[in-house]
């Protein structure tokens, strides 16, 4: 009996011991997970349960000065998949790649490389989304991104650059200003059980971009694009620049480049489209640098306008090596040197400076660096320190030659003669992340280059070239303007100045002695002709004609009465003083001619925009009826449209659709024209049209 309880309580105490062993080997088990194990198991529970997907933020607006948006996000959907909960993955490939432009096997091949998450196609359009919704297909579903938009088409496509498909900026202010415009991403957490279906999600809300307000203007941007485009295929150039800048606070207005690119489809553009010439392209100035040139010598009191140097008929002999002028030149006085563009004038200047002078005002006008503008890609130039050059260095460097510039560098000199002699830093971004307001900031101070005096006497002398000089063709109607032309030899691949390969460039700003606008067109190999006066001038003048018209800046004298197509056959048209907006209205008398006549129409400061004769129009041989007004006839005509209330740009769209030449003044919608609506009018004729809010 004893033994039986004996046996009895051996069997308890191990039962018990027992028990007490795997209580405590599973509180350790517990606390080993629990505890030690928590943080490792915890994850990867929650990279088991839970899958996270990233959604880029809204980017912000970007918009010209006065708010309109040139580049900005709208939400569109993406496709991904669950591949776990995709039942037969080879059907659903097959179903889904031809809706979407995908590769069948490439898609199935996604399907079986992932279980729990995988991107089909990231921001398709609205239809590929809607047959793929279509489709009903299990495990795949749609995600809304944001998508970067550029309403204007290649519009500044230069300037604002493009996104990559991640949303961060590849190039232009995309790229320079990503951080601000780009914002803080949000996430979805998604979790899903042991069969990997999705039971919960949660949203995580990111943190849209800043709104980043531009210098630039689109109207006077789409003048100096559509003025670039048409030189460059008019000489059939391989590309070029035009920058426009508001020589008193160094804003940019306009900057264009040729060849453009298409923010929108940018992958089918080449890399070597891409390039922003304003600013990233190196080229020699030729006699535009003549500016530095003289206005360094009068700055130290070496010469005066009146002067008289001997150009020795157009050759000079320098360390051995014989410098010919482009005509043989004798006695100028320095106003001319400049006006007619004498190489040799310019080298005796510049060697009474001497090298080391010349080199620091060369500095002083910002060559040979950076000027900080916003833009990525921005090049210093070429430009040797005076230990390095040769004995006919401080000669060609004179004239233009031996130093490499950058666009902006060159109107950012000009502009600084233009104020008075104050270099500011030119600047493309007015504000970042600021609200509705775009009133213009406190401009940067900027520094001093020469004396008022000076900076006086060089727009005088400016305006010499372009009333009487090589820049007669820059001449404009109702302003006055200073500029210089400019005609750069380019380097063949033998290393020596080509006989063929030119840039043509002009620089100037108007009026002038008040100057509003300072313009720069460079033209790269243009064929046919290669000088400034003919190829660049003349771009400068259609820009700064209509700019100043746009501007509202006062006509300093009459412009002469351009002369406007009538519309209808049978009749003719008289102005109406008082007419609304200040544009004249029109009304019909009956007329006995049987063709379209020409009337000569005033006006005033308003239409500086009008050339003297309408385009296409020939007049030379056309019969006269007898009152001394010239008949046209043979002119195909088309009916002018009703543009009242349209927008600029689909006034623009539908002008070059027409064929006809579209002269903007103000912003907004359209509010009065000229031709009338309905009026018959020659393709290639202007139209003048008056915007407003």
């Amino acid at each position: 009996m004893a033994a039986s309880r004996f046996g009895t309580s051996n069997r308890a105490l191990l039962l018990g011991a027992t028990f007490v062993f795997w209580t405590v080997c599973l509180v350790g088990r517990l606390y080993y997970l629990q505890v030690i194990k928590y943080l490792d198991l915890l994850g990867r529970a929650q990279r088991q349960q839970q899958r996270t997907i990233e959604i880029a933020p809204e980017r912000g607006t970007i918009c010209d000065r006065h708010g309109y948006p040139l580049a900005m996000s709208m939400a569109v959907d993406s496709v991904y998949a669950v591949p776990a909960e995709i039942p037969d993955h080879r059907l659903v490939a097959n179903l889904l790649a031809p809706v979407l432009g995908l590769g069948e096997s490439e898609l199935a091949a996604r399907f079986d490389a992932f279980k729990s998450f995988c991107w089909v196609k990231r921001k398709v359009s609205s239809e590929e989304a809607t047959r793929a919704r279509q489709l009903n297909l299990k495990g795949v579903y749609f995600q809304k991104e944001m998508k970067r938009f550029y309403p204007k088409g290649e519009l500044a496509s230069h300037v604002l650059g493009y996104v990559g498909m991640d949303d961060n900026g590849l190039a232009g202010l995309e790229f320079a200003m990503n951080g601000d415009v780009k914002g803080r991403p949000g996430k979805v957490l998604v979790a899903a059980d042991a069969r990997h279906q999705s039971f919960q999600s949660k949203e995580l809300q990111g943190e849209p971009g800043k709104k980043l307000v531009l210098t630039l203007d689109e109207n006077i941007q789409y003048i100096a694009e559509k003025a670039l485009a048409e030189t460059v295929a008019k000489w059939r150039a391989a590309g070029g620049s035009i920058i426009a800048q508001n020589p008193n606070t160094g804003e940019i207005l306009a900057m264009a480049s040729v060849p453009s690119i298409n923010a929108n489809d940018f992958s089918k553009s080449d890399t070597a489209l891409k390039l922003n010439r304003a600013v990233g392209w190196v080229y020699e100035p030729g006699s535009t640098f003549k500016l530095i040139t003289l206005s360094a010598a009068l700055e130290e009191g070496l010469t005066r306008p009146q002067e008289v140097i001997d150009c020795q008929m157009g050759r000079i002999v320098l360390a051995g090596h014989t410098i010919h002028d482009h005509k043989r030149f004798g006695a100028l006085t320095v106003a001319d040197v400049l006006a007619k563009s004498s190489d040799v004038g310019a080298i005796k200047l510049g060697l009474r400076l001497g090298a080391e002078r010349f080199y620091r005002y060369i500095q002083s006008f910002g060559f040979g660096s950076k000027t900080e503008i916003e833009l990525p890609g921005e090049e210093r130039g070429l430009l040797r320190p005076p230990d390095r050059w040769s004995g006919i260095s401080i000669g060609s460097v004179s004239m233009g030659q031996e130093i490499g510039v950058t666009p902006l560098q060159v109107i950012t000199a000009y502009s600084a003669i233009a104020n008075g002699g104050i270099l500011f830093q030119p600047r493309i971004v007015r504000e970042a992340g600021g609200g509705d307001r775009h009133d213009a900031p406190v401009p940067a101070a900027g520094r001093r280059v020469v004396s008022e005096r000076v900076a006086g006497i060089m727009k005088q002398l400016l305006a010499g070239v372009v009333d009487h000089g090589t820049g007669i063709t820059a001449k404009l109607d109702g302003f006055s303007a200073a500029g210089k032309t400019g005609t750069g030899q380019k380097i063949d691949s033998s290393g020596r100045y080509s006989k063929s390969d030119y840039v043509a460039s002009f620089v100037g700003f108007a009026p002038v002695e008040r100057p509003a606008i300072t313009i720069l067109v460079v033209i790269d190999s243009p064929v046919g002709q290669h000088h400034g006066t003919e190829v660049a001038a003349p771009a400068f003048r259609t820009i700064a004609e209509q700019t100043l018209g746009y501007l509202n800046v006062p006509q300093e004298s009459p412009s002469h009465q351009p002369l406007v197509a009538s519309s209808a056959p049978a009749r003719s048209h008289r102005q109406v003083r008082g007419s609304s907006a200040g544009f004249p209205s029109y009304e019909s008398e009956s007329a006995d001619a049987a063709t379209s006549s020409l009337r000569s129409v005033s006006f005033g400061s308003l239409f500086p925009l009008l050339p003297a004769t309408p385009r296409n129009l020939e007049q030379s041989n056309s019969p006269s009826n007898g009152s001394g007004t010239t008949l046209i006839s043979q002119v195909p005509l088309l009916t002018v449209p009703d543009f009242t209330g349209w927008p600029v740009r689909r006034v623009a769209e539908k002008c070059l659709a027409l064929g006809l030449e579209l002269n903007i003044r103000g912003t907004g919608l359209a509010v009065n024209q000229n031709p009338i609506a309905g009026a018959r009018a020659p393709s290639g004729s202007d139209v003048v049209v008056q915007f407003s809010r």
